[in-house]
């Protein structure tokens, strides 16, 4: 939910014959490479292996912890079987254990690119696979420290204070009597879109950020989403990849959604985002490949900061400059009954609120780490996030239930911004790098390497 070494034309050309190949030079013929196929082909058995055990185990992992697994679209015989006779905690913890040792010893014989890629993928998983089993049994972290073993990075956060300046600078844009949050508030209500106009309103809204994003990266034939509309959530948006080509996307509806929230969340959930890495990594490894272990996603691991930070990434991907802004002042508002406001203070103070917005992640840092308590989080959430209690309590409620999670959204987003943009490349080989990133298995740190 997800680098910069790819493989070359000849190499996937090769890898397409005969799955993960290696080569080496002979003594006989210097400088010609030929193809060791029985050491590749040993490779290969062995990752297939630790791959359908790792799949095994998340499986059972999630009968101990509901929303464990996010995603599941392999055999349902599979699941079923994890169902009835799931291992305990700490003979899942020791299973860990031995496939990461088995994944250590089959990466040293692999020469193959995409298949040490491959292994790297898998043992990180499994070792936030291990650091949840962890949790789950007792065991607490220091917030960065449960980061880094869960998502692969270890997050760098500011002070509160270093985004006072933003604050300053949106006091100008809103100004008035009473406190801050609660005249952006006031003003942002103005842009609420009404209940009768949610779903023609999304519905337009996906299909322009599917129409952009396929001009760019190739649909596999049949794929679809279904829309829901709920409610109860500590969430606004949701993704559930049914497997197929297919999604469920929903909408939480407890808190009046504004006009912003519509391309945000059609881009972050749809497309380019959770829908369309979801189908690629199907299409590109589970069925073109056959790495069943991409037919699970346990969403606490790396993937998930590859997931968020794509599905973020991508709003900007989509509708870059004014774009965004151009979309919804000349389509989305006119649909949503929404007045069109007459200068662009509104997409001025979007801007600067999302420039504050890491202000999350150092809050949820101080309140798991326990240096802060439930009631000073909603209001330090209130003060630097810009929202009314009801929506702090909300993002409070979030980190309760998804703790170190907060840093796939706003670190993911700056990392596969990094990456994607290095370099000042044209659109069109930012779109192919997009690709890349959500059809291959990419690490956190395959970002951050050069």
């Amino acid at each position: 939910m997800h680098k910069p070494i790819f493989l070359s034309l000849i190499a996937a050309a090769v890898l397409s014959g005969c799955a993960a190949t290696a080569t080496k030079q002979t003594a006989a013929t210097p400088g010609v490479a030929t193809l060791d196929v029985r050491r590749a082909a040993a490779s290969t058995k062995a990752l297939d292996e630790i791959a359908a055990s790792y799949l095994r185990l998340s499986l059972e992992i999630g009968t101990h912890e509901p929303g464990y697994i996010d995603a599941y679209y392999g055999p349902p015989e599979l699941q079923k079987a994890a169902e009835a006779a799931p291992r305990d905690k700490a003979a899942l913890l020791a299973a860990t254990r031995a496939l990461m040792a088995e994944v250590d010893i089959a990466a040293r014989r692999i020469s193959d690119p995409l298949a040490k890629r491959r292994a790297a993928f898998l043992r990180a998983q499994l070792r936030a696979a291990e650091t949840r089993l962890m949790m789950t049994q007792g065991t607490r972290f220091a917030f960065a420290d449960e980061a880094e073993r869960l998502f692969g990075v270890r997050p760098r956060l500011k002070p509160l204070a270093s985004y006072d300046t933003e604050l300053a600078r949106i006091e100008k844009l809103v100004p008035g009597e009473g406190a801050l949050a609660d005249r952006v508030e006031a003003y942002l209500d103005g842009f609420t879109i009404p209940k009768d106009r949610l779903q023609k309103t999304f519905d337009t809204a996906i299909a322009r950020c599917r129409g952009r994003s396929m001009a760019h990266i190739a649909m596999p034939e049949g794929e679809s989403f279904r829309l829901e509309f709920v409610t109860d959530k500590s969430w606004s948006g949701y993704n559930y990849y049914q497997g197929g080509y297919h999604s469920l996307i929903q909408v939480n509806t407890d808190l009046p959604i504004r006009l912003s929230r519509a391309l945000d969340l059609g881009c972050h959930e749809g497309y380019p985002g959770h829908h369309l890495l979801n189908m690629k990594l199907e299409e590109k490894l589970v069925k073109a490949r056959g790495w069943t272990e991409f037919s699970v996603y346990p969403l606490y691991s790396p993937q998930s900061l590859i997931a968020e930070g794509s599905a973020n990434y991508g709003i900007d991907l989509a509708f870059p400059a004014s774009s965004k802004a151009d979309t919804e002042r000349d389509i989305l508002m006119p649909i949503a009954e929404i007045a069109v406001p007459a200068d662009d203070r509104y997409w001025q103070l979007l801007k600067a609120i999302k420039r504050a917005s890491g202000a999350r992640l150092t809050i949820a840092q101080q309140y798991l780490d326990g240096e802060i308590d439930r009631t000073t989080a909603t209001l330090l959430t209130q003060k630097y996030l810009l929202v009314s209690r009801e929506r702090a309590e909300q993002s409070v409620r979030f980190t309760d239930q998804y703790r170190s999670y907060v840093i796939n959204y706003g670190l993911g987003e700056t990392m596969v911004r990094a990456w994607v943009e290095r370099g000042n490349p044209s659109r069109d080989e930012m779109w192919r790098r997009m690709e890349r990133i959500v059809s291959e298995p990419t690490l956190p740190s395959d970002l951050l390497a050069r």
